[in-house]
């Protein structure tokens, strides 16, 4: 059990716990030192930074030893074994009572984990699980998301895939954003092995063991980039995989989000692969037999499956544009970023789409 559910005033003793922050790294030298950085700038004053590189990569490791700061903790895996692995070995050598992820690209604002621990401290719940608003930032433009937040005793896979209107994204539960307490990941690893959807798949396994609330803060904590080009599993067509991972873990999804799923992630990847009219209708199936579809979600499967990417595009700007008037020049900052939501899937996953 946390501190957090056995004390929920905390004593002198127990003000500042030591938090461990899990960053799993390979191959981005340049950035892992900024994301570092961001860490040991933090004003929470007890922590420990545990960079898991995964795989040989002398360089990335040089530039980690040559750091000064005794609270910055390597481990160097012989071959690599994926980033969900990467995760549960950081987990497993943290000294910490609290876990933070962060991502080798993203960034910690200074008061993150301040704030975090600050609200973790005094909840009730065995097992609380704090995010947060973050800001997403490409050469571009920069802006805050998820543009909703998660309510408190929400169903995870409802926020995360469903959508208001035709213009509204899915929620994000963003891994870089992410606190909980050690023994909650050790209950509940990162699924190993797993090549896509591995954020999604925890913080759904997560949120259905007794004990787990989910709370999300308002303010922006974490800076997460989207720049243009980067590769990205996340962003591999493979529609099978994807409609076979909802599949499997069909026991944490409501019937309408398990239909939302197949309506976006599924269909533009289909879409995307140069499916056939048959493998279409396959996902189609699915998307009536297997879940409890709604008539927006309809209206997207329909959009994503045969609506060329560039009248979506179009459409979608148009929608914007005429529904908030004024306000129309904001938003459109956000409409050329979610051009891009291909890219922020990768994330922990956990990422805000709309019309592609």
């Amino acid at each position: 059990m946390s501190e957090s559910a056995e004390m929920p005033v905390p004593s002198a003793a127990v003000d500042t716990p030591l938090v461990s922050a899990v960053i799993p790294t390979r191959n981005r030298p340049a950035l892992l030192m900024q994301a570092v950085g961001s860490v040991l700038r933090q004003s929470w004053p007890n922590l420990e930074v545990i960079v898991v590189v995964d795989g040989c990569d002398p360089e990335t490791s040089g530039h980690l030893r040559a750091i000064d700061d005794p609270r910055v903790r390597i481990i160097d895996l012989p071959v690599p074994a994926g980033g969900s692995e990467a995760r549960n070995i950081g987990v497993r050598a943290a000294r910490g009572v609290w876990i933070a992820f962060l991502d080798d690209d993203d960034e910690w604002l200074p008061a993150k984990l301040s704030r975090q621990m600050h609200r973790a401290l005094y909840l009730q719940e065995d097992y609380p699980v704090l995010s947060s608003r973050f800001i997403a930032s490409s050469p571009r433009v920069s802006f805050p998301v998820p543009r909703v937040l998660y309510r408190e005793n929400q169903a995870v896979g409802d926020y995360l895939y469903s959508r208001d209107g035709l213009t509204g994204g899915g929620g994000i539960l963003q891994t870089s954003t992410l606190l909980m307490p050690r023994e909650l990941l050790l209950a509940v690893p990162f699924r190993a092995g797993l090549r896509m959807h591995q954020d999604w798949d925890w913080v759904l396994r997560a949120a259905a063991r007794k004990g787990v609330r989910i709370h999300m803060l308002s303010e922006p904590l974490a800076l997460c980039r989207i720049e243009d080009g980067r590769d990205s599993v996340g962003r591999t067509p493979d529609w099978r995989f994807s409609l076979q991972w909802a599949r499997e873990v069909r026991q944490y999804l409501s019937p309408r989000a398990f239909s939302w799923f197949i309506a976006i992630q599924c269909v533009w990847r289909a879409a995307q692969s140069g499916a056939t009219l048959r493998e279409k209708l396959l996902l189609l199936r699915a998307f009536l037999l297997e879940g409890r579809p709604t008539w927006n979600a309809a209206l997207h499967f329909l959009i994503f499956a045969w609506v060329p990417v560039t009248l979506r595009q179009s459409l979608r700007d148009r929608i914007r544009t005429s529904s908030r008037g004024a306000a129309g020049q904001s938003s459109r900052g956000m409409i050329r970023a979610r051009r891009s939501s291909g890219r922020m899937q990768n994330r922990a996953s956990l990422q805000e789409s709309s019309l592609r």
